[in-house]
């Protein structure tokens, strides 16, 4: 038991806490003797669904599983999304045996699939709007046009009103026909660090003048392959997210542009039997006011914006992009803390994207 990875936990009767393993200690941020001092009560938040999986299974003596389960304890920053599984002892005292999954990562990529079907959604949506819409506004803006110089001056404002929001509607539309970009990507070898420096230096110089970036990065880190610019704009938005979040009049303001190597995460690549890895993980955190809880599963999604005049497609382009990267980007935020990592795969040295099984060979010497 104490070599699983994931907590376990033995809970006795009056939910006192008999047993706990390593992973417990980490997952709860306390020791196993002061955990069994103390009661499953007093270790997570009141009402706690694991409270009922445990009082259940001691009820009815037979094995309980909850999925996607918010556990809240005093010793959490936020509530963790995890499965929980628990079963009577051997034993007969009434003792319970519980294992506690955390889902963040598995969760992480099921998400970020679901941001690549709405990215996917949005190109055939921008395709038909790009002919079927601006083609016709096109006729309307001239129509009002012509008509502006035989109006009144009464009149006049309509036409100009015509012609303003025909204007409005065809923006919108070119920020969709990005999305109906399918075109390979041509990949090389990028620098990540000059990618951050670029966009640290065009916020400094324009609007993040009045916060403070900080660096924080492993000057180790191997290329990501991909499109340089296409990388520039997708930390640029960011980072630009993150000024607005913090606002003109805050003097405290900071974002922290960070990266590390992470091993450990593999991604399926659809349709073959090839995984891929991505050790690369670059973060941009803030000190803004947040993402709203019920729209941080959304986040992502096309036509979702915090921003009372915001169009939503920020970053759904994001997604589409790291996603086009062979990435996953996901978003962790509660007030004053807001990051977003997207986590890269590693470049060879023809510039393409390393397997599962290549990259394992690299990761012991980086």
């Amino acid at each position: 038991m104490e070599a699983l990875p994931h907590p376990l936990l033995v809970i006795g009767k009056g939910l006192a806490i008999d047993y706990v393993n390593s992973a417990a200690e980490d997952f709860f941020q306390m020791s196993a003797s002061v955990l069994c001092r103390h009661s499953l009560l007093d270790v997570v938040a009141f009402g706690c669904p694991l409270i009922a999986l445990v009082e259940q299974v001691q009820r009815n003596g037979t094995t309980v599983n909850e999925y996607g389960v918010e556990l809240s304890s005093f010793r959490f920053e936020s509530t963790k999304l995890v499965d929980l599984y628990g079963g009577p002892v051997a034993v007969g005292d009434g003792s319970v045996m519980v294992m506690i999954q955390q889902r963040s990562m598995a969760q992480m990529i099921e998400r970020q699939l679901t941001h690549r079907g709405a990215a996917r959604s949005v190109s055939g949506l921008a395709a038909v709007l790009a002919h079927e819409i601006k083609n016709p506004l096109s006729g309307i803006r001239g129509a009002a046009q012509l008509l502006e110089g035989d109006c009144d001056e009464s009149d006049r404002t309509l036409t100009q009103l015509i012609c303003s929001e025909s204007d409005r509607i065809c923006k919108l539309v070119d920020r969709m026909e990005i999305f109906g970009d399918e075109r390979p990507l041509q990949r090389e070898p990028v620098n990540i660090h000059d990618v951050l420096d670029h966009v640290k230096q065009v916020a400094s110089t324009g609007f993040a003048s009045n916060i403070k970036i900080v660096e924080n990065y492993d000057p180790s880190l191997p290329p990501v392959p991909g499109s340089r610019d296409k990388l520039v704009q997708v930390f640029l938005n960011l980072v630009k997210n993150a000024a607005e979040a913090i606002g003109d009049s805050r003097k405290d303001g900071q974002i922290t542009l960070s990266t590390a190597f992470r091993p450990g995460v593999r991604l399926s690549v659809p349709g073959s039997q090839a995984r891929v890895s991505l050790p690369l993980e670059i973060a941009v955190e803030d000190n803004g006011s947040g993402v709203p809880a019920d729209l941080i599963q959304h986040l992502f999604d096309p036509f979702v914006s915090t921003k009372p005049s915001g169009t939503g497609l920020g970053l759904a382009l994001v997604a589409k992009i790291i996603g086009d990267h062979g990435g996953i980007i996901e978003c962790d935020s509660r007030p004053r803390y807001t990051v977003f990592r997207a986590l890269m795969p590693m470049a060879s040295r023809d510039g393409t994207t390393r397997t599962a099984e290549t990259t394992e060979q690299d990761e012991a010497h980086i």
